[in-house]
């Protein structure tokens, strides 16, 4: 019975949610598999056979509650739902009932009704009788033309009757065809059963067949569901659990007393319903209509629920509504994504899966009630709103946290909002800075952080790693004679001279890019805004040459293509740093995320990233020299090279598994290669005692890995941090270290 007991599966990444399933048995391994993949599970070309006119597949969320008992059996619920909080407060709700006998739920056997209605009916009580007397043949004659369905054990089982009078005094007669579609929806059933039997009620009643179509007020498929709970659990902050549940019964007497409180009640109980019967193919739409007419059945319209105390004081639940659903179908066999649903909820008969979704519609209005009657709804709903709000505007890295708490304090969750704030919180570098000269041109390069890889890349290793957009952008203006560089950000600002034969460094950098482009007799006022600090292991040099490249490309109109870019830039790290892997230039030219190789064996591959992930990086503000670290590595190398040689295979393994993890967004992956890779950087001695520190304080405020990032030495770190990005970075920014933004993609 516990199968589906887990604790904090919220607190799981996606991947490890759903190797977590398939590791209980809850899903199947293909099943797995295909929700590994990230794509939708319902493809266009079988989308183009359900309906018209398909142009595309919209895509909902799909999320499972653990820990679900109804009936002493445990479930594992599939919700397809695009509302936030909807799950969580499900899944809250399911936790507390499941250490009190969980829900407790019995479903009549369910009937769909067929509407046949007859006009022109002269003596309407005289063809009610004539067509009762016939009624053995009419059932025999609907049976007939669904065979399967009674060697199934179903079929149409009863004929009712009913008369009403039209305006103008015109008489109709109706009838009920009664039908056990078993584990069906059966709407076409019915629709069949009485398209076919319309001629022979014509001829017996002489009247005419007007409408001949099922009913969607399925009240012959009435499911109870019931949950118990003590007050002791209720309780919430200051509020006692006595006072939560008398306000929960009291709020349940005020949806039956005024209508327009009970339409939002009853809509928070299909926002369950609603969410099972998308996540398995049912029709939600005949649902709703269901369910809201069964609610006004006695001429008011009602709370679908009853909320009261027992004797001993517990909260008892009571929801009684209609739901006639199916498990299978033709609709179903074709949508991938309601395939797996059903297995997932893996109900064996449509009465069972009626049964989970009542349950599942009383847990969630019981999480509303509580919600409302407490903290107030929004508390939880909108915090949750703000994070797809932010998600949606674009937010990411360190300022989504910002953005969504600036938007719940504001109180306006808004997409312009969102943007608002983005556009405050940015980096005065993420703006073209102004250049202090007029005329210029302008380029931009990306700053690099490595997630995995450094020093087996100068092995030819690969080494996985990721752009930080625009970290360095450049304006070239020209001037008389001469070149001046300013980059205000590293606190440098002279004139270079690039004719010494005797260059080194930037000086070096620069005569090799004004030669290459024929401009070296010229002169020029470059202004460099960066947010990347200087020699911290961040790509600083590679993305100063790549921004100065551009701007001189567009200066001089050659139309230099990316890879003429990154060939040239190449030349420059070496003047840098003496033997690189060219990892830098290559982030700083493409901007994209790689998995890096410069050996002729292995391809480098670029990864497409659906989400930016959430890092934090900050630099030690201790500069780590690339060249020296890279040339101690090699000698130590030299010294041991069956050990280093074994490192590196291990470092490269773990960069490729990596690459995988990152794609697939599976962060205790990624998190776990991270933490091993710092182990392997501190054992061939490019950590430092203060990288080290740095480490550690981002893994005890809630990073799951943390590891240098660069040539080590000093420089920076990079840690991952899902849902604890803004703790990591205060404890990191109170510790004394320089917090570096990744820009929004």
């Amino acid at each position: 019975m516990s199968e589906s007991r887990i604790a904090d599966f919220y607190r799981l990444g996606h991947a490890d949610r759903v190797r977590l399933l398939a590791e209980r048995g809850l899903i199947s391994s293909p099943d797995a598999a295909l929700l590994l993949q990230g794509e939708p599970l319902l493809r266009t070309a079988s989308a183009d056979r359900m309906i018209e006119n398909v142009i595309g597949v919209f895509g909902l969320p799909l999320a499972v509650v653990p820990n679900f008992l109804v009936n002493g059996r445990s479930f594992l619920v599939p919700m397809a739902v695009e509302e936030p909080s909807i799950v969580a407060a499900v899944g809250s709700v399911a936790k507390l009932a499941w250490e009190t006998g969980g829900f407790t739920v019995a479903a009549v056997d369910p009937m769909l009704i067929g509407q046949i209605q007859l006009v022109e009916v002269e003596d309407p009580d005289a063809a009610i009788q004539t067509l009762y007397a016939s009624q053995d043949r009419l059932l025999a004659l609907a049976n007939g033309m669904q065979p399967r369905l009674q060697a199934r054990g179903g079929g149409a089982r009863d004929v009712e009757y009913f008369k009403y009078r039209l305006d103008g005094g015109r008489w109709t007669v109706v009838l009920h065809l009664l039908v056990d579609t078993r584990d069906a929806m059966g709407a076409n059933i019915v629709n069949t059963m009485c398209e076919g039997v319309a001629a022979e009620i014509e001829r017996l009643s002489g009247g005419k067949v007007c409408l001949k179509i099922l009913s969607n007020l399925t009240d012959r498929a009435l499911v109870d569901a019931t949950v118990r709970l003590p007050a002791s659990v209720l309780g919430r902050g200051e509020i006692t659990g006595e006072q939560i549940r008398d306000r929960i019964i009291l709020a349940n007497e005020f949806a039956n007393a005024d209508p327009y409180r009970a339409a939002t009640h009853n809509k928070g109980i299909m926002n369950g319903v609603d969410a099972v019967a998308l996540a398995t193919g049912n029709d939600w739409r005949s649902l709703e209509a269901g369910a809201h007419a069964y609610a006004a059945r006695a001429g008011a319209y009602r709370a679908l629920t009853s909320w009261s105390a027992t004797a001993d004081g517990e909260l008892l639940g009571i929801l009684r509504m209609p739901l006639k659903v199916g498990v299978v179908g033709g609709s179903q066999a074709a949508n991938a994504s309601a395939a797996i649903g059903l297995r997932i909820a893996a109900t064996k008969t449509a009465r069972e899966l009626a049964e989970l979704m009542a349950a599942v519609g009383l847990a969630q209005n019981l999480a509303a009630l509580r919600a409302l009657v407490s903290d107030g709804i929004q508390k939880g709903h909108m915090s949750l709103h703000a994070r797809s709000v932010a998600a949606a505007a674009g937010a990411s890295g360190e300022i989504f946290e910002q953005v969504v708490a600036g938007l719940i304090e504001g109180g306006d969750i808004k997409q312009w909002k969102a943007s608002e704030l983005i556009d405050s919180l940015q980096d005065p570098a993420e703006v073209a800075a102004g250049s202090p000269v007029e005329n210029t041109t302008r380029g931009e390069a990306a700053g690099k952080v490595i997630l995995l890889g450094e020093h087996a890349a100068v092995f030819d290793k690969r080494v996985l790693a990721l752009p930080l957009e625009s970290g360095v952008i450049a304006s070239i203006g020209t001037r008389a004679s001469g070149i001046r560089l300013a980059v205000p950000d590293w606190d440098f600002d002279r004139e270079i001279d690039t004719g010494a034969t005797t260059s080194r460094g930037v000086a070096a950098i620069l005569s090799l890019i004004v030669q290459n482009f024929g401009v070296a007799d010229r002169g020029f006022d470059i202004h460099v805004r960066s947010r990347i600090p200087v020699a911290m292991g961040l790509g600083s040099s590679a993305a100063l040459a790549v921004a100065i490249i551009r701007a001189f490309d567009q200066l001089t109109g050659r139309g230099m293509s990316d890879v003429e870019v990154d060939k040239l830039a190449f030349e420059c790290e070496k003047i840098s740093h003496g033997t690189p892997s060219g990892i830098d230039n290559n982030i700083a030219t493409y901007g994209q995320p790689v998995l890096f190789s410069k050996g002729a064996d292995l391809r480098t591959k670029q990864i497409q990233l659906s989400e930016v992930p959430p890092l934090v990086i900050a630099s030690s503000g201790v500069r780590g020299n690339t060249k020296e670290q890279v040339a101690g590595v090699r000698a130590r190398y030299d010294r041991n090279r069956q050990l280093y040689a074994t490192i590196f295979d291990e470092i490269d393994q773990i960069s490729e598994a990596g690459a995988i993890a990152l794609g697939n967004c599976d962060y205790e992956q990624l998190g776990m290669m991270m933490n091993v890779c710092q182990g392997f950087l501190n054992a061939i001695e490019v950590s430092t005692a203060e990288l080290e520190q740095m480490i550690s304080i981002a893994r005890q405020n809630g990073a799951i890995g943390a590891k240098l990032t660069g040539a080590g030495g000093g420089g920076s770190i990079v840690a991952l941090c899902p849902g604890a990005v803004s703790d990591v970075a205060r404890a990191l920014d109170a510790a004394g270290y320089q917090i570096v933004r990744m820009k929004n993609r």
